[in-house]
């Protein structure tokens, strides 16, 4: 089954030295990980809101919170406890947070 991560950090909360590192994890979790990327800054992110027939623009992301969405992860596993031990893994995970959410095959 695949598993979307998507990977959170708050940018006050810096990684400590020593955690493992994301070339790290990419070893651990090779044959998993069908695709994944880095996304840019959230000031560059525009949302996009349809009312009726009016199309409404906001610049940055969709919700005001301290974590935003800095990247993501596909990984193809067996279970969703497969999915949480490679979520878990990821060094995102030791300063922010990674949300697994199945694919709606």
């Amino acid at each position: 089954m695949k598993y979307m991560l998507l990977i959170c950090v708050d940018d006050t909360i810096e990684p400590t030295a020593g955690d493992p590192t994301i070339e790290q994890w990419l070893t651990e979790v090779e044959g998993r990980r069908l695709d994944g990327s880095q996304l840019r800054s959230i000031q560059d992110a525009t949302t996009v809101r349809t009312r009726g027939d009016e199309v409404l623009l906001t610049d940055g992301p969709f919700a005001e919170t301290k974590e935003h969405i800095v990247g993501y992860d596909i990984v193809d596993c067996a279970d969703l406890d497969e999915a949480i031990r490679i979520a878990s893994r990821h060094p995102c995970a030791r300063y922010g947070s990674v949300e697994v959410r199945p694919f709606a095959e």
